[in-house]
């Protein structure tokens, strides 16, 4: 506990998605009080052209209420 799974475009470097992975355990870590153990982190590269399809329409549209950060909006 817990796993996170990231979907991106493809194109980063294998060192910025480890930097990426290694950053998110960290603070997963870090705010959940987990052990680095416990934590998972995936990365899925997703093309452009099934963006909507495959992450925006079913993970962002159909989960409104899970998500806590929305595109288009600065933190």
């Amino acid at each position: 506990m817990p796993h996170i799974i990231v979907k991106i475009w493809p194109g980063n470097t294998e060192t910025q998605k480890q930097e990426l992975t290694d950053a998110i355990a960290q603070d997963v870590c870090k705010i959940l009080k987990s052990s680095d153990k416990s934590v998972s982190v995936a990365i899925e590269e997703i093309s452009p052209d099934e963006w909507a399809e495959k992450v925006y329409k079913p993970d962002i549209i159909g989960k409104p209420n899970e998500i806590y950060k929305k595109p288009g909006y600065s933190m």
